[in-house]
């Protein structure tokens, strides 16, 4: 029995379990705080420094954006580390996420964990 399922919201087709975990990570991490209509507090701090310089301090502070808006909107992963992979001219940022992904967090369940990985690619 699959713990959680969603629709890919590039292809249509149905997404479960990590997959769907995944997506809403990338969701998350890529939607603007106040750019939902109605769930204004929904998203990260991400889309505001992708233009920011690519120093230590700003570098933190993505990091520390990402973890704050998946604790707030994802009980089914808890981000341990980042790490930016790639910064491009045309402002896309490369982004690794690396945590426990509970299966059933949603739920409330914590008994069940797995490492996962994943990877955001911001475009903004």
């Amino acid at each position: 029995m699959r713990d959680s399922a969603g629709i890919s919201a590039v292809t249509g087709r149905p997404l479960t379990d990590w997959e769907h975990t995944d997506q809403s990570i990338g969701k998350i991490i890529q939607t603007a705080i106040g750019s939902r209509v109605m769930r204004r507090t929904f998203g990260s701090d991400l889309p505001d420094l992708v233009d920011s310089k690519t120093i230590r301090k700003n570098i933190l502070a993505v990091y520390s954006a990402a973890a704050a808006a998946i604790e707030a909107w994802e009980p089914r992963f808890r981000m341990r580390a980042g790490a930016v992979r790639s910064v491009g001219a045309d402002g896309k940022i490369g982004l690794v996420i690396s945590g426990t992904y509970f299966p059933r967090g949603h739920l409330g369940d914590y008994s069940v964990a797995e490492d996962k990985v994943a990877r955001v690619a911001l475009t903004i």
